[in-house]
């Protein structure tokens, strides 16, 4: 296997973006219950992703997202009217990067770079934008065009019919277990940023490289 792939793909949401960036304004609408919200709000949306790819009953990710946030909030007895909803989606779309996800896009100019992501293409726009990444990483490829949510294997195929680039010779770098093994089942050259040292997802793969952060991946691709 090549040291250097020909081209990086990166999952949005956990990986580049700090999905529990949410927690402050949670913690503002229910004090003392914002970490739990948006830990439950998260764990109910990758559940329905999941769910609803086995169904074949495909709903956007936008509206997962808000059933989700609707489903944590009941689950925990928290008041949930439309202004707090409101606030809390439009958030979501302007989740903090981590803090080194910048500087080290700068450092892989020389790659193909992409996001390949469960997010729709308005909430994926919105996110890199806001972050000011639009420069580093120009190609955003969404799940929505397929209707299906990853880990399915034609989503991973999507990096390769739109980079024009084997599936070996794709690094693709997530910090969701299940995600580096869907792609390492495909294929891929797999990257696990395992920021709070979890343990692996047993489904029967392993990822090539494990990261404790984004920085780790330089020189494992330079």
């Amino acid at each position: 296997m090549s040291p250097r792939p020909a081209a990086l793909v990166f999952d949005a949401y956990g990986t580049l973006f700090d999905v529990h960036s949410v927690t402050t304004l949670c913690d503002e609408f229910w004090p003392g219950h914002g970490e739990q919200v948006s830990r439950l709000w998260r764990q109910k949306q990758l559940e329905y992703t999941w769910l609803r790819s086995l169904m074949g009953r495909y709903e956007s990710f936008v509206h997962i997202t808000e059933v989700s946030l609707q489903y944590a909030c009941s689950v925990l007895n928290l008041s949930h009217d439309d202004v707090k909803r409101a606030s809390l989606m439009q958030a979501y779309h302007r989740l903090a990067p981590f803090p080194e996800v910048k500087q080290t896009l700068e450092q892989l100019r020389g790659f193909k770079l992409a996001i390949l992501s469960n997010g729709t293409p308005a909430m994926l726009d919105a996110i890199v934008s806001h972050s000011g990444l639009s420069a580093l990483i120009p190609t955003v490829l969404s799940v929505d065009e397929l209707k299906i949510y990853k880990p399915a294997p034609k989503v991973y195929q999507l990096a390769v019919e739109r980079l024009g680039v084997a599936a070996s010779e794709i690094g693709f770098v997530s910090s969701n277990s299940w995600d580096a093994l869907g792609a390492k089942s495909f294929g891929f050259r797999t990257f696990w940023v395992n920021r709070t040292g979890l343990p692996i997802d047993r489904l029967g793969f392993e990822p090539d490289h494990q990261l404790a952060s984004l920085m780790e991946l330089l020189p494992l691709v330079s």
